[in-house]
């Protein structure tokens, strides 16, 4: 079976999102100068996706293939956010079950 890209990936968890009635936020990359940035001001290393729902909470998630690594800025997003009560997720590939259960039920 085929790896499966990270794009690949986030355009099936936007898919399900939706389908289950969440909104969806994702900024795109774009390539300046042979060099891929990200045109929004803030700290480096946000969450690829924050999802919301009325009912079902509030998530924040970041997205890698099954060996993709999360960058020091990434960590650092990943501990602010746990520290101020939010829910963050690491999800892959693989993970696409858990996605599908968390964003199936309602909010702790």
């Amino acid at each position: 079976m085929p790896k499966q890209t990270e794009a690949a990936f986030q355009a099936q968890v936007i898919m399900l999102a939706r389908t289950m009635g969440w909104m969806v936020q994702h900024t795109r990359p774009a390539q300046v100068g042979g060099k891929w940035l990200t045109p929004v001001a803030g700290d480096v290393g946000f969450p690829d996706l924050v999802l919301s729902h009325r009912t079902k909470g509030l998530v924040f998630a970041e997205l890698k293939t099954e060996k993709g690594r999360l960058a020091p800025a990434q960590q650092e997003w990943r501990d602010c956010l746990h520290s101020a009560g939010a829910e963050w997720y690491l999800w892959r590939p693989n993970d696409l079950m858990d996605v599908m259960a968390r964003l199936s039920r309602a909010a702790r």
